[in-house]
């Protein structure tokens, strides 16, 4: 039987699919993340009867419905992911993701239909939770096993640069809004569109260039001998449990991004900072992020997963409470500052690091599943965190010590979970996974 390892395979197709996986990272979370940009500054007013905290936390909790739909996604993409391919999921969640949110711009508002328009909008994030559910595992998988054994961190990460791309997208794309007065019934009744629709273009380019992409030689070489997992989903929990509960609380870890991401545009406006300013914050952390998240990658390649991303997580629980409390302090070049130290320093190591910390639990024939059903799993807190925060006042005066706490008790699950893993960064690609049998006992002299 032959055997088709990511080093055989040509040195351009690792490339390709690194690329291909960032456009579409890109895509899906440029959709993903103008949902949360809105729900903090703009759904309260449209889609919810009041203006006042509790809109804000209905707001915020919409947000987090779609973190309900991804586990069941990630059954249902997984287990088609393992068994019909990873290049044809991504082309499916691509679309699912772009027709969401394109919807989601053209939802009437709460003053023209009631309780319908919330209603609906949650169905749309629904849709757009179970794309997302097989998104980065899907994008992860397939660049893993195109990738080099030695270099396998370095490829996989630009997945989630992908992610830092739509971030960045997102954010600019809801600056010009934010220049607008509040009391302008343009930016409430259409001017908040924009982005959402502006999304049916890109997918349509991103489309073209995931096509190009072919399954990796590792999947194709199964599949034609027979050796697919029949119900990925019961093997997965059969033989991997462990490493699939590990994955769940490392992805705890994503709390952080939230947080960061849609959180503190919300404690910001609290506190007086202009939205413009906030939504500054996360453009400028991110563009610093895309720098080093491949970095980070890099190192992991050298000196190891685990130690990389536990530095991650500390580094995120240890600089958050400072970056939270300067954006009550009049520094706006401090909160800059500690904006790229929390995130492009501290979160974006863990964040680069965990495609390959993740996917190289698992063998390639339950690699999808594994990956979708854990993250997806952890993914939850992540989902509901700002709401979570939100509800114990996290996004009213004095709310750093609460975003603060809520964070170091996160980071602490994420550090306990990530030392019990294995180092993976010397294994094979082959044999990522797998459990070997144990070598016979050493005869004592």
């Amino acid at each position: 039987m032959s055997t088709t390892t990511p080093d055989a395979a040509p040195a351009k197709t690792p490339v390709r699919a690194a690329l291909a996986s960032f456009m579409g990272s890109a895509v899906e979370y440029y959709d993903f993340f103008i949902f949360g940009t809105a729900a903090a500054l703009i759904f309260p007013s449209v889609f919810f009867p009041s203006g006042d905290q509790a809109a804000l936390v209905m707001s915020l909790a919409t947000f987090g419905f779609a973190y309900v739909a991804r586990p069941v996604g990630a059954v249902i993409l997984g287990h088609l992911g393992d068994r019909v391919g990873r290049q044809r999921i991504l082309m499916f969640t691509l679309v699912l993701m772009g027709a969401a949110t394109f919807i989601i711009g053209c939802l009437p508002t709460f003053e023209q239909i009631g309780w319908l328009a919330p209603i609906l909008l949650v169905l749309c994030r629904l849709m757009q939770g179970l794309s997302a559910a097989g998104e980065q595992a899907g994008a992860s998988s397939m660049t893993l096993e195109h990738a080099p054994d030695h270099r396998r961190s370095f490829f996989t990460s630009w997945t989630l640069s992908g992610t830092q791309g739509g971030q960045i997208l997102a954010a600019l794309a809801f600056l010009p809004i934010t220049l607008l007065p509040d009391d302008s019934a343009f930016k409430y009744e259409w001017a908040w569109r924009i982005p959402f629709w502006l999304s049916a273009v890109v997918v349509v380019v991103t489309f073209y260039i995931r096509r190009t992409l072919h399954e990796p030689p590792a999947f194709e070489e199964a599949k034609a001998e027979g050796r697919l997992a029949k119900i990925p989903f019961v093997e997965l929990m059969r033989d991997h449990w462990r490493d699939v509960l590990r994955v769940v609380l490392c992805a705890f870890i994503a709390a952080v991004s939230t947080v960061f991401g849609n959180l503190a545009l919300a404690y910001g406006k609290e506190v007086g900072l202009a939205e413009s300013l906030t939504l500054w914050l996360v453009v400028v952390a991110n563009v610093f992020a895309l720098g080093t998240q491949p970095l980070f990658a890099m190192l992991s390649d050298k000196i190891g997963r685990k130690p990389v991303f536990i530095y991650g997580a500390i580094s995120s629980a240890v600089f958050m409470p400072f970056y939270m409390l300067s954006m009550s302090g009049g520094s706006t070049l401090l909160t800059f500052a500690l904006a790229v130290l929390t995130f492009s320093c501290g979160y974006a190591a863990a964040n680069a690091v965990w495609p390959s910390f993740y996917g190289e639990m698992f063998p390639a024939r339950v690699r999808f599943s594994g990956l979708a059903i854990g993250t997806q799993l952890g993914f939850l807190m992540a989902g509901f965190a700002p709401s979570i925060v939100a509800a114990f006042g996290g996004v009213q005066q004095g709310g750093w010590v609460v975003i603060s706490a809520f964070t170091a008790v996160i980071c602490l699950i994420v550090t306990l979970a990530a030392l019990t893993a294995r180092e993976t960064k010397d294994v094979p690609t082959a044999t990522l996974g797998v459990r070997l049998p144990a070598a016979p006992e050493t005869a004592q002299r």
